[in-house]
């Protein structure tokens, strides 16, 4: 069967899945496989399920005419995608970047689904697998498209970007994220750069913060639609202080936003200059900034009793946790405490960025502090107060930090999303 012949079915079809738990009637599953699992094995039972045809790549599971056999079923997901964002031939803007990609993602697709039909990435379903599936969550009502692009390890982002064909691309910076797998800040800026040496190549645009010097130095004005708050740019943005929520200006109108933290404005700056250059209203643009709502714990504000917790525990790498805790040491309020997660997939540098930022906490005068996991509890930390924990029940901890809690305080709660550092709010009970 020809890739063609496989995209007439998904066009009669209700859509695609990967998961027999989630089959609707009419739907084609593809049999992927992982570490631990085989998709192969559940072709019959997706079929049983509703499913319209199974894809699958072991002959000894194509039982029936219904079961199409295929070379690598991971391929052939991915180049439905590819065929059917090219059928479908609408503008798709692609992000990246080590940190705030999501968020911004979200924000860009408020703030265009103001004027467009978007389909964006649900989630952070970001991968060599989520991207094709957001591609083929498309259709032919879709007017614009938003594809996040995750990775970690160089030529990721290459693989994606042939994979969506975007016409657009936005990298929000380059940080210390997944030093494990790219090796060092360079092959970070290597990877994610791959986006936009993609859309140079093909001729498409590139979103610009000029004040990011890295970028500025990299891309040049080549496609350029760009925004700034110390230099010209298409749009001009004020940054105020956040207290505690992100604000900015542009054209002469103040946003004030839902989310927590200075670093979150740029997030902001970045979805209303891309409002502009799709045409945006100014007021819809404003509204849709002002509207959203973060949720799966990403810089939130949760009200509990007489404490404002800052749950900001999706993820974290040396970037975002830095930009965390600067933010948090200038946040007003007579008592603060911060409780701080390991960052993953740190490689060999993991010691010495963890070091780094008890030693920010330490320098910032942040007395308290509670350090949580392996990396941290192995740093040195030389003020007494702070608290260097390997689990979150380690030294009768639940206990002591509630007796240190019964006044008014400021809470943030940020670490990798393995160390599940949300379990902290049922303890924060008083």
């Amino acid at each position: 069967m020809t890739i063609q012949d496989l995209h007439a079915l998904f066009l009669k079809s209700k859509g695609v899945t990967t998961d027999t738990r989630k089959i609707e009637p009419n739907a084609i599953f593809f049999a992927l496989k992982g570490d631990n699992f085989n998709g192969n094995e559940y072709a019959s039972e997706a079929l049983n399920l509703g499913a319209s045809y199974a894809v699958v790549d072991e002959e000894i599971y194509q039982t029936e005419k219904r079961i199409i056999l295929v070379e690598d079923v991971l391929k052939a997901l991915q180049n439905l995608a590819y065929t059917h964002r090219k059928f479908l031939d609408i503008p798709i803007i692609a992000l990246t970047g080590s940190n705030g990609k999501t968020t911004t993602k979200e924000l860009i697709n408020a703030v265009l689904s103001k004027k467009f039909k978007t389909v964006a990435t649900l989630r952070n379903l970001n991968n060599h697998i989520g991207v094709p599936l957001t591609l083929l969550a498309m259709n032919s009502t879709t007017e614009l498209g938003i594809v996040e692009m995750g990775a970690n390890h160089i030529g990721e982002i290459a693989e994606l970007a042939a994979i969506a064909a975007p016409d657009f691309g936005y990298i929000t910076n380059f940080g210390k994220a997944h030093l494990e797998g790219f090796g060092s800040v360079e092959g970070v800026i290597k990877g994610k750069s791959e986006l936009y040496n993609y859309l140079i190549d093909h001729k498409g645009s590139l979103f610009l913060n000029t004040d990011d010097a890295i970028q500025e130095k990299k891309i040049g004005s080549t496609h350029t639609f760009t925004f700034s708050a110390t230099a010209d740019a298409d749009v001009k943005i004020e940054y105020q202080r956040a207290q505690p929520f992100a604000k900015i200006r542009f054209n002469y109108q103040d946003v004030k936003s839902q989310l927590i933290g200075q670093y979150n404005a740029v997030n902001l700056a970045a979805a209303a200059t891309i409002g502009v250059f799709f045409k945006v209203g100014d007021d819809q643009i404003i509204d849709a900034l002002e509207s959203y709502i973060p949720s799966n714990n990403r810089s939130q504000i949760i009200k509990k009793n007489h404490l404002t917790i800052i749950l900001d525990a999706y993820n974290a790498n040396p970037t975002s946790m830095e930009a965390a805790v600067l933010n948090f040491a200038n946040l007003e309020g007579k008592y603060k405490i911060a409780f701080l997660g390991d960052m993953f997939e740190l490689g060999q540098t993991a010691a010495v960025e963890h070091q780094k930022i008890a030693d920010l906490t330490a320098e910032l005068g942040l007395e308290n502090i509670v350090f949580l996991g392996e990396n941290f509890k192995n740093t040195s930390t030389p003020n007494y107060q702070f608290k260097n924990l390997k689990t979150l029940q380690e030294n009768g901890f639940p206990q002591n930090i509630k007796e240190s809690l019964m006044q008014e305080a400021t809470i943030l709660i940020k670490g990798s999303r393995g160390m599940r550092l949300e379990g902290i709010l049922d303890m924060l009970t008083v």
